[in-house]
């Protein structure tokens, strides 16, 4: 146990939502956490927690979309807790809007946070991981890496961008022989505030489509996955439907979302006009890893556990066949 006490994680994102639940799942574990974002005073929340929870934590103020701040704080956290082992790439941000009323300057933020913010995050982690040849990258994706959806043009592209990039360092390590590993965690809705600050031009406010999980579900998922060597991990049904769904009927797809992913992103009350976003800077208040949709979310999901178990519980139906089959055959002898 002493060794998986001891591990030093790095957590993008680490000030609200999921990236607060990743946060506080490593500390159970005892680890030492450098938490990585742009609210100060939710990071300092957030180290009180993770203290509490019985782990270390060092606040690390910045914006994954600066290149150069996400090295130096990679520095910091060698400095202060020694070799990272696992980096988990989880800030993100979006906007809720049809495309055709996008700026680009909007788009290249939404393209910078999330998808060059884990491109930062990768190559911070590998330079120091791969001359080790030990450790572990974490992205967190999403349903939408595979099947976009109307409205979120920007986070779709980034997401779809984030799975490519991840499969092509994939290959590199295993040309390398190296034992650093890369896994994508593909999540489906969650109940996180970044509905209360999303920037958006939506008549209502806006909402994750449901099913709705809570973000302790995916936060165990990515510290089961930086025990394990998974390619990658779908957490919730929903997930693994839009993943294999995309696969076979993505012509039909698009002709239901585009149908109903207009409403399916939106509650029945009005949005505020004057509600403050976070796409260019932090929105302060005392967020937390809920979002407000507790009543409406998921806090298990089954085929996590299936996910996580799948060769055992594989073994567990080719070893039943293999017994049914036998338990025939004696039978027929008879």
């Amino acid at each position: 146990m002493a060794s998986v006490e001891r591990r030093v994680v790095v957590v993008t994102g680490a000030s609200a939502g999921l990236g607060r639940a990743i946060a506080q799942a490593f500390a159970r574990e005892g680890a030492s956490i450098g938490l990585f974002a742009r609210n100060r005073e939710r990071l300092e929340a957030t180290k009180l927690e993770v203290e509490q929870l019985g782990g270390k934590a060092l606040v690390l103020v910045g914006d994954v979309a600066d290149a150069q701040r996400v090295e130096d704080a990679a520095e910091e956290v060698e400095r202060e807790f020694g070799p990272i082992d696992v980096w988990v790439n989880n800030a993100m941000t979006s906007v809720f809007s049809p495309f055709n009323q996008m700026t680009p300057e909007e788009f290249r933020r939404v393209t910078e946070v999330t998808y060059l913010g884990a491109v930062h995050g990768t190559m911070a982690a590998l330079k120091r991981m791969l001359p080790r040849n030990r450790g572990k990258v974490i992205q967190v994706g999403s349903a939408l890496s595979d099947r976009s959806i109307p409205l979120q043009s920007a986070y779709c592209g980034a997401k779809h961008g984030m799975r490519g990039f991840t499969d092509s360092i994939r290959c590199e390590l295993i040309h390398e022989k190296s034992r650093v590993h890369i896994t994508m965690v593909q999540l489906p809705a969650m109940n996180t505030p970044q509905f209360d600050w999303v920037e958006s031009r939506l008549p209502n406010r806006p909402q994750p489509v449901p099913p709705i999980y809570q973000p302790e579900v995916a936060a165990d998922a990515i510290v089961w996955a930086s025990h394990h060597r998974r390619r990658e991990i779908y957490v919730g049904l929903p997930t693994v439907k839009a993943m294999w769904g995309n696969k076979f009927i993505r012509g039909l797809l698009d002709v239901y979302l585009g149908r109903t992913g207009y409403k399916s992103q939106q509650t029945d009350e009005p949005e505020r006009p004057d509600r403050p976003a976070n796409l260019w800077q932090t929105v302060p208040g005392p967020y937390t890893a809920h979002g407000r949709f507790d009543a409406r979310s998921k806090g298990v999901s089954p085929q996590v556990w299936l996910s996580e178990h799948k060769w055992g519980v594989a073994a567990l139906l080719a070893g039943s066949a293999v017994f049914t089959a036998a338990l025939c055959s004696a039978r027929r002898r008879r």
